[in-house]
């Protein structure tokens, strides 16, 4: 995730950053440049009764309304998807905070603390990792028995999840702890499955194919047909005119996938591995307390 000042104007709107869709886009807009100047040339040289499709005008204008409107619950689905998925992260934080906290208080055996210390930041990065399709196990601290176990399993966070309920378990069976403080311990764990449920519900729900197809042929129409509007008023400008807006409707569409799967490591993804390490960071002060 890029970190940057959103009251420096002036940088920002000079700024070609590799996440510039205009960086992205540029060929595309010069193919749209070249065949809107062959549209361009054809039109006024050798068609007759140009002014006749002056009336397209007003067509197009209501066209461009409808696919605002759909490009305005595009990007807000997608963004839902990002704050939601930020919230979920957020929940992270707190939970592993907590679950960390209440471990510490209760239990002084070091043997459990350090399982403890290293299964709840295990948890956050197979966590990351698995939202990518994949773990990382470079980055868990494992005992050559934790890692040809895991190795085994397809879902490593539920396995890290399944060893933290078993080691409580046994320690409630030893008597120390309580049932009453196991299910102190319980809800904290429970909400660590649910903020992994709610995030992968997030990645493999994406927006609905047929909605997708739709905009995307409908913003190439748009885009490609409107010099037919334009040419009899702007005549050659209608070539800036339709680059603009295919790099104006299109990039809102790219911005719109981007962001709409936040676990990835795109620019504008959430800061997922960061946060992995800020918990880790975390957990590691509380059990030195």
């Amino acid at each position: 995730m890029i970190k940057y000042n959103p009251k420096n104007w002036f940088k920002l709107i000079f700024a070609l950053h590799k996440s510039d869709t205009l960086r992205m886009l540029w060929k595309e807009i010069i193919y749209i440049g070249v065949f809107s100047a062959f549209l361009s040339f054809a039109m006024i040289e050798y068609f007759d009764g140009i002014e006749v499709l002056e009336s397209l005008l007003s067509v197009y204008s209501i066209v461009g309304f409808v696919i605002s409107l759909l490009l305005v619950f595009r990007t807000n689905t997608a963004y839902d998807r990002w704050w939601e998925g930020r919230k979920k992260w957020g929940a992270l934080v707190n939970d592993t905070r907590n679950l960390a906290i209440k471990i510490s208080s209760i239990i002084k055996e070091q043997e459990h603390r350090t399982f403890f210390t290293t299964a709840i930041p295990n948890f956050v990065f197979a966590t990351k990792e698995h939202l990518r399709d994949g773990v990382v196990y470079s980055e868990l601290e494992l005992t050559e028995q934790e890692a040809a176990h895991l190795s085994k399993k397809e879902h490593v966070p539920n396995a890290i999840s399944q060893q933290m309920y078993l080691r409580t378990q046994q320690l409630k069976s030893e008597g120390k702890i309580s049932q009453e403080e196991f299910l102190v311990l319980d809800k904290n764990m429970n909400a660590l499955l649910d903020s992994l449920g709610a995030c992968e519900r997030i990645k493999n729900t994406p927006i609905p194919f047929s909605y997708s197809l739709f905009l995307k042929k409908f913003i190439f129409i748009y885009v490609t047909t409107i010099p037919l509007a334009f040419i009899p008023v702007f005549g050659y400008y209608s070539i800036i005119i339709a680059m603009f807006l295919f790099y104006v409707l299109v990039s809102m569409e790219i911005l719109a996938e981007e962001i709409e799967d936040p676990f990835g490591t795109d620019d504008n993804d959430l800061p997922t591995h960061n946060l992995c390490v800020k918990i880790k960071a975390n957990i590691i002060e509380i059990f030195r307390e």
